[in-house]
């Protein structure tokens, strides 16, 4: 991939992250005010925008290792979005029709996430800790 190709795929991940978040952030919006929806929708609300505070971080990064850190962070709150849309939907406060869309786009973030975080692992991570004794 040459510079300009990496600099507009994480511009535009960036912003496809910003607007997971806003839509996240309208979603919570919707949900009914009890208490637990209050709890959980929290939980949801704060993982889900810090999927793209966290990766805007990343671009950000000093070094590699740095970048793999924050991506880390990244991977876990998406991951962690997941499963709080998974509880607002199975406790049923939402329907899968009220939560498929951001559910599917999360899912995908999930796996570039998680495809990034491979493909950027340090060296000195990548072949474990195997070493041989002598």
């Amino acid at each position: 991939m040459e510079y300009m190709d990496k600099i507009e795929f994480r511009e535009g991940l960036k912003n496809r992250t910003k607007q997971f978040a806003l839509a996240c952030i309208k979603f919570y919006q919707s949900l009914p005010s009890t208490g637990e929806n209050r709890i959980i929708g929290n939980q949801f609300l704060r993982s889900a925008t810090s999927v793209a505070a966290n990766y805007r971080a990343a671009c950000r990064a000093r070094s590699g290792n740095e970048f793999y850190s924050k991506i880390c962070i990244v991977v876990e709150e998406a991951d962690e979005t997941l499963f709080w849309l998974e509880m607002l939907t199975e406790s049923g406060i939402v329907t899968n029709d009220n939560v498929s869309s951001i559910y599917q786009e999360n899912e995908e973030i999930v796996k570039i996430m998680a495809t990034i975080k491979k493909n950027s692992k340090p060296e000195s991570n990548k072949s474990g800790n195997n070493q041989e004794e002598s």
